[in-house]
């Protein structure tokens, strides 16, 4: 097993606590690297990294895991040999565990051992959690190859096929690019992000970035690369200096960053995996033929009321969701939302009711501290498969859904400075569009940023304005 339980060392009655590494007694050891991730970060350790260290052959299957845009997870893992403390967080108090998983930690700019390790045979699978911003979409779920970061990376690779590049598409496709000229066969590649048919997405925006750079290679990954799909669900906040603190007094060890989660756990997986993986469902995933209707459910309830609290709950003051939803005004938002949500999911009523008990459960959850500003950061890319896709058939069926209208309203008085701070890159025109002094003008703008048939809805534009002036006031 890649987890286990690391009790306190035996420390003497003064001087520092020794550091989390595999030298602790009690500590797992590193299983030989199959895996490779882009993106890890604490949903990734919370989430993949751990059911990899639950699964009955945990010892081997272990994950060579680069980060995305910032090196901190590799500079405070990397001293650590990979190890974290996950720190699940029930009503009832705090349970540790040593997560071993992780036999490397890389920064992103290790290029040259991303290659090498997708070079080679026994590594056969490749996961995912960049964000939706990390797969350069454009409008119509492309890959926007107009993207000036795409574009570099392609003249780059043309140029030299093991050439540092920076876009998730990139990265992958000169990994792949390395892996056939390594003759080292088949591989699977697996997305564990907040978008629908995950799997179908990343196939697309791979093999349209391998065009821009090499016929011959897009044609290789058609042939020798599947594109597996997953829906995953546990809300993972981000790390404080008190869980490091908390994790230095009750375990005796120093961790520079350990993993703050809660209880409830979900992974729904569709995919052959002809190179093999690691057996997930005996760690408790799911293996289905279709992710569709898990993905939608978990996309439009747990993933829309996050985005709508986040916008319009920090409008009124609240700064976590156990606060927001705590709130009888919020709370009714986001049944409303939902009710709107469950007219379009295919899943039986008993099911989508269970789950909404368990989501007010989940969020009501003081101790996880899951802050409204990490749920609120890249609004531009998140909200349109998080609102706009309930908004639209709710429109489809001559409805002005409310719910959905006040989501949309949080995020127009956001990008007016109101309520959590502005964390989205992609959100330049929309926030521009949000700038204008005329409240319903301001709605009218940023609805066109969205979709250009948004901002001609005068009903919805109307709705979305009321909303607007309500949470204002």
């Amino acid at each position: 097993m890649s987890t286990r339980e690391v009790g306190p060392p035996d420390l003497p009655a003064t001087g520092p606590s020794p550091r989390l590494t595999r030298g602790l007694p009690g500590s797992p050891p590193a299983p030989p690297v199959r895996v490779v991730h882009l993106g890890v970060g604490n949903f990734h350790r919370a989430h993949q990294a751990w059911y990899t260290a639950h699964a009955s052959d945990a010892g081997d299957w272990g994950i060579a895991a680069f980060t995305g845009r910032s090196s901190g997870v590799a500079d405070a893992l990397g001293p650590q040999d990979g190890l974290y403390t996950l720190v699940t967080r029930s009503a009832d108090g705090d349970a540790f565990e040593v997560v071993g998983s992780l036999s490397e930690v890389r920064a992103a700019a290790e290029h040259d051992r991303l290659l090498e390790l997708l070079g080679r045979p026994e590594v056969v699978l490749v996961t995912i959690t960049v964000t939706e911003r990390g797969y350069v979409l454009d409008a119509d779920n492309h890959l926007d190859a107009a993207d000036e970061r795409v574009q570099a990376d392609a003249a780059a690779l043309r140029a030299d096929p093991r050439a540092a590049v920076t876009s998730m598409p990139a990265r992958l496709v000169a990994g792949l690019g390395a892996r056939r000229d390594a003759g080292a066969g088949a591989i699977t590649v697996l997305s564990c992000d907040n978008l629908p048919d995950n799997g179908s997405l990343t196939r697309a925006v791979v093999v349209g970035f391998a065009e821009l750079v090499d016929e011959t290679l897009a044609s290789w990954i058609d042939e020798h690369v599947e594109f597996a799909t997953s829906m995953v669900d546990r809300i993972t906040p981000a790390t404080t200096d008190g869980d490091r603190r908390l994790v230095e007094h009750t375990q005796g060890y120093v961790d520079a960053d350990p993993v703050p989660t809660e209880p409830f756990s979900e992974w729904v997986v569709s995919g052959s995996f002809a190179a093999g993986r690691p057996r997930w469902e005996s760690a408790g995933a799911t293996l289905v033929d279709d992710v569709t209707p898990f993905e939608q459910r978990k996309l439009w309830l747990l993933n829309g009321s996050h985005s709508l609290l986040a916008y319009a709950a920090s409008v009124r003051g609240h700064a976590t969701v156990d606060e927001a939803v705590a709130d009888p005004t919020c709370r009714a938002w986001v049944e409303q939302l939902w009710d709107e949500a469950c007219r379009h999911l295919t899943l039986p009523p008993t099911e989508l009711a269970a789950y909404r008990s368990a989501l007010l459960e989940r969020f009501g959850n003081a101790r996880v501290q899951h802050r409204l500003a990490q749920i609120a950061a890249d609004g531009s890319s998140k909200l349109g498969v998080r609102v706009l896709a309930v908004l639209r058939a709710e429109r489809a069926a001559g409805r002005v859904p409310t719910g959905c209208a006040t989501a949309l309203a949080g995020w127009v008085l956001h990008l007016r400075g109101v309520g959590v701070p502005v964390r989205d890159a992609g959100a330049d025109r929309a926030r521009a569009a949000a700038a204008v002094e005329d409240l319903e003008a301001a709605v009218t703008g940023v609805l066109e940023t969205l979709g250009p048939d948004l901002g001609s809805d005068t009903a919805l534009v109307d709705a979305v304005t009321a909303q607007a002036y309500a949470l204002r006031s």
